[in-house]
């Protein structure tokens, strides 16, 4: 079983050559076998995208501008997939399909929908078809197309009916794959034993993260904010999950955090992590 970091992690911590060498050592002598890239964080990306992504608490820093095939190459570690945006598939799938064969990767991802109304039947089921299509085209090179989750996707569209459902249902499963965010189901309410069960061998990898409180002296009130948290640190059933996800046959667990990493740094924050992975992993 392959574990990788979420390059997502590391905005802050590869603004330069050195710095992001000395970052990709560290996450290999942590026990890890790669990354998972964005497309967005592997080239310059625009002031939009990275307005957008630091208001959602997830800076990209400037490691657009670093040769990460040969960083990758220096460090022995392995790109796990590519995420990259259902636009830039429907507009240059060759280009994206090239980018993730020169990283050796045959995944990639759907990272989430941006001013997309998850709440809406027909909009949804449009995606489903989007997802065909363009699953239909990777497929067809030997490349396969993974979904990615947020909480956004647990709104319903009628009742009994969430988006989620709806996606598992109108795509097919020989053309969409999922890449399964067990942090942000929990966060949104619900039950991501229930829902990893259900995507069974469609799930092929494991977005991971801890959640609970951090909480030095007193409280001021009693109750806390939840927020990410280094594995085995939190509160969620991990243990419980990893036995379902091993059952579904995953490929490789990727660890994401965006925020309060022990000490601000997510360096320390994957290395504490890496702990609890290489002892079930």
């Amino acid at each position: 079983m392959k574990k990788a970091v979420q390059q997502i992690m590391l905005g802050t911590v590869t603004g330069s050559e050195s710095r992001a060498r000395e970052t990709l050592q560290k996450i290999k002598a942590a026990g890890y076998d790669g990354l998972e890239l964005n497309r967005f964080m592997i080239h310059p990306s625009s002031l939009m995208v990275r307005l957008m992504t630091r208001a959602a608490g997830m800076p990209t820093g400037n490691g657009g501008k670093l040769d990460w095939h040969a960083l990758l190459k220096e460090s022995g570690l392995s790109v796990i997939s590519l995420h990259a945006d259902l636009g830039s598939l429907e507009r240059e799938i060759d280009a994206v399909m090239e980018e993730a064969e020169r990283f050796g990767t045959d995944k990639i991802v759907i990272t989430g929908m941006y001013r997309f109304d998850y709440s809406d039947e027909a909009t949804v089921q449009e995606l489903a078809k989007r997802l065909n299509r363009v699953g239909e085209v990777l497929k067809a090179q030997d490349v396969r197309l993974l979904y990615h989750n947020h909480n956004v996707e647990l709104l319903q569209v009628k009742p009994g009916v969430r988006a989620y459902d709806i996606i598992l249902s109108e795509t097919d499963p020989s053309l969409v794959g999922f890449e399964f965010d067990s942090y942000w189901f929990t966060d949104g309410g619900a039950d991501a034993h229930f829902w990893m069960k259900k995507l069974g061998g469609r799930m092929k990898l494991w977005h991971i993260n801890d959640r609970g409180s951090r909480l030095t002296g007193p409280a001021m009130t009693p109750i806390l904010k939840a927020d990410s948290l280094e594995l085995g640190t939190g509160n969620m059933d991990l243990d419980g999950l990893k036995e379902i996800a091993v059952e579904n046959g995953i490929e490789a667990v990727v660890l994401e955090s965006h925020k309060n990493w022990i000490d601000k740094d997510p360096v320390k924050s994957l290395e504490l992590s890496s702990g609890w992975l290489n002892a079930r992993f």
